[in-house]
């Protein structure tokens, strides 16, 4: 059971605090039933077709079609069912799930497809967003250089400066000040030569 610092059951409070599509993904990834390491072509070719009709019909039957699939198949998978699908429908996956839906739902299959193409480059993207787009949103910044940082945060640094042009060490220093500034720069130090 998984619980927060609140002693409240996540999948309980995702369950009350969302609805449709989007909380049934939510609660199928906090599930973590996908699978490992698993890859059948023929399998991706089916896979590519159902997500396909996924993005062409939008029913209900459909989109539950879609989260099983991007919540279930293995990232080795995903990656052969993505390429599939770009074969069969001309598109990259991205582009159709966001011609195809809105919302909240759209937003997490994006994050769902962009993680699996690229974890760190996605987790650098946030970084980005969060420093310019959001007006320096804390709560992003803490939340990923924390929960990263014995993860990946020297692959995401990487990720941040060859997208961005400049490091993560240079756009905190430059946006944020005090004390504040001081600890975010210690969680990402080592870019300070980059700077």
């Amino acid at each position: 059971m998984l619980t927060c610092e609140y002693s409240s059951n996540l999948q309980e409070d995702i369950y009350s605090e969302t609805s449709g599509h989007f909380r049934d993904t939510l609660m199928n990834l906090v599930q973590g039933t996908r699978e490992e390491g698993y890859t059948d072509p023929a399998m991706a070719a089916q896979d590519a077709m159902v997500l396909w009709e996924a993005c062409q019909q939008k029913t209900g039957e459909h989109k539950t079609m879609l989260q099983m699939i991007l919540c279930n198949k293995s990232y080795q998978q995903l990656w052969l069912v993505f390429q599939e699908f770009q074969n069969i429908s001309g598109q990259d996956i991205v582009d159709a799930i966001n011609e195809c839906y809105d919302g909240y739902f759209q937003e997490l299959l994006v994050a769902i497809v962009l993680c699996v193409r690229d974890k760190p480059g996605y987790f650098a993207y946030r970084l980005y967003s969060a420093i310019h787009d959001f007006g320096f949103h804390n709560k992003t910044i803490i939340r990923i250089l924390i929960a990263r940082s014995e993860i990946d945060l020297m692959t995401i640094r990487k990720r941040y400066k060859e997208r961005y042009g400049k490091s993560l060490f240079h756009d905190i220093k430059n946006c944020a000040s005090g004390h504040y500034e001081k600890a975010l720069l210690a969680i990402c130090a080592g870019d300070a030569e980059d700077y």
